[in-house]
């Protein structure tokens, strides 16, 4: 028992490492069965395009998607254009600020295609075809070999033969697709470390308050869920008891509109106030009523650390 509950904390403490690790291995693992499987390079004119696809759009729907399911997008875009009001125009400094509440969705959104991209690389598979048809890069490959070289050139990914043949080109491009994917990794690592030192150099709290307030909000985020169930579940009994028995329903208060909308804001950490999330600031200012309620909700802090949605969405 001992073993199994350290093995849950760990996961527990290292969650977002491993969510990306896991989506990491499942890209790498889907790029293995697209480039075995589905993956047949034509050996013609079309070889350029045909292996830019493969290599670039999976990537591409795989941003999208993550995009479409973080939930600080959601929130982000929720009840921004409500039919009653229409979409007006956004101010150009909340512009600014939702780009940058939105890079952290875009970071997110971008480990498994950059995982794509890199494992495609190194396997070099769609680069070898793609590199075979482009004009550019034969002219750098069969540089001082003749014509016959820049024809056979588009021929080399369907012809194993002909890959021996011409093994001084095919080991080029392939040496051509690895070097860019240790490239892309290494930069990507470079930009992620960059980003998170200057995140924690310009954090307002200390470490341990900030370890603090990630466990507040993973520990409100799993109690509002409950309460939120019970909550409801009370009220739908309410509701279909009233329907059926046509029993008049007890007085049962619910959170308004506007208070919903207070506590879907998006948090910025603000140093001089010492709130953990827009419940804690709504429950400290009598239930959203006070004027300083407002203030700051909407102004970037050098944290980069709003709600998180709650514990970083659950760890990814």
């Amino acid at each position: 028992m001992d073993k199994i509950k350290e093995a849950l904390d760990f996961c527990f403490h290292h969650q977002t490492v491993l969510g990306y690790s896991l989506i990491s291995l499942l890209t790498a693992a889907s790029e293995h069965i697209f480039s075995t499987v589905l993956f047949k390079c034509p050996c013609n004119s079309e070889n350029m395009l045909y292996g830019s696809i493969f290599l670039i759009v999976p990537a591409f729907i795989l941003f999208l998607f993550g995009c479409m399911v973080n939930t600080r997008a959601q929130r982000l875009l929720t009840g921004i254009c409500p039919s009653e009001k229409g979409c007006s125009c956004i101010p150009w400094r909340s512009f600014t600020h939702c780009c940058r509440m939105l890079l952290p969705v875009a970071a997110k959104a971008s480990v498994a295609p950059l995982t794509w991209i890199a494992v495609a690389l190194l396997r070099a598979s769609f680069y070898v075809c793609a590199a075979s048809g482009n004009s550019l890069l034969k002219n750098l490959v069969c540089k001082d070999k003749g014509q016959e070289c820049h024809s056979l050139m588009a021929k080399i990914p369907c012809n194993e033969k002909l890959s021996e043949a011409m093994l001084s080109e095919f080991l080029s491009l392939q040496a051509q697709s690895q070097l860019l994917g240790w490239l892309l990794i290494a930069g990507t690592m470079t930009v992620a470390l960059i980003a998170t030192c200057v995140s924690r150099c310009y954090s307002p709290v200390s470490y341990l308050q900030l370890k603090f307030r990630k466990t507040y909000l993973k520990k409100e985020q799993e109690l509002f869920e409950t309460e939120a169930e019970e909550h409801a579940t009370k009220l739908a009994e309410i509701n279909i008891n009233y329907f059926f028995k046509d029993t008049d329903p007890p007085p049962f208060p619910t959170p308004s509109n506007e208070d919903w909308q207070k506590i879907s804001l998006l948090y910025t950490f603000d140093s001089q106030e010492q709130f953990y999330s827009m419940i804690h600031k709504y429950v400290n200012t009598n239930r959203g009523n006070n004027a300083r309620f407002g203030e700051g909700d909407h102004n970037p802090s050098a944290l980069g650390s709003v709600d998180e949605t709650w514990a970083s969405e659950s760890g990814f």
